[in-house]
């Protein structure tokens, strides 16, 4: 048992990505080590699309989302979302992660800016008296 951080949220990827660029990636769902590695998985999206040879199901990640992990423990939460950011190039990452852990005043957000992941904080400001 340790100190653990609760986090909800994702980050949407436009435009999704195809099959082929998250198909190897560690990332990618059915690639995923460990029922704890990677802390974020790919939304995979499947569509049943027709063609002249009959239907063929497409595959496209939508978003990158937190795992479902009991006892959460943030390490490196940042770093991994910057990983996930560079291995997609060509795409965009829109949205963020809340991030709550077991004191009360530990609350901070993870958010993309200019390609970069970053940690941001709240500040707690006092109103005049």
């Amino acid at each position: 048992m340790g100190y653990t951080t609760h986090v909800t949220g994702e980050f949407a990827i436009e435009p999704p990505l195809t099959w082929n660029e998250f198909k190897d990636s560690p990332f990618a769902p059915d690639n995923a080590p460990s029922r704890h590695e990677p802390s974020l998985i790919l939304r995979v999206s499947e569509d049943q699309v027709n063609t002249d040879d009959g239907p063929l199901m497409r595959r496209t990640a939508t978003a990158l989302v937190m795992r479902e992990i009991d006892e959460y423990r943030e390490r490196g939460l940042v770093d991994e979302v910057q990983r996930a950011i560079d291995s997609f190039p060509g795409h965009t990452f829109t949205g963020r992660l809340e991030c709550e852990g077991e004191e009360n005043t530990d609350i901070w957000r993870v958010v993309v800016r200019g390609g970069r992941a970053t940690r941001i904080e709240p500040q707690i400001v006092w109103p005049d008296e």
